[in-house]
């Protein structure tokens, strides 16, 4: 089973961008929003782009994102 670690906000957009199907739908400062349309409606997460996304503010992102986070560790 892969563990989360800490990672870019750079490689977290990465991520969820390629991989996962979410698209940029806007940007405030130093935090960017994805969004992604599912069959169950609109599904957004907000991800800061620091240098290094602490473990819990990415299980945050993940949760928003309702992305398991088993699925996300694989692309890590």
């Amino acid at each position: 089973m892969p563990r989360l670690r800490k990672v870019s906000g750079k490689d977290c957009v990465k991520i969820l961008c390629n991989k996962l199907g979410f698209e940029i739908s806007g940007r405030s400062g130093s935090h960017v929003r994805l969004s992604k349309l599912t069959p169950q409606g609109k599904i957004g997460t907000v991800v800061p782009m620091h240098k290094e996304i602490k473990i819990g503010t990415l299980k945050g992102v993940l949760k928003l994102a309702k992305v398991d986070e088993d699925e996300f560790a694989k692309y890590l």
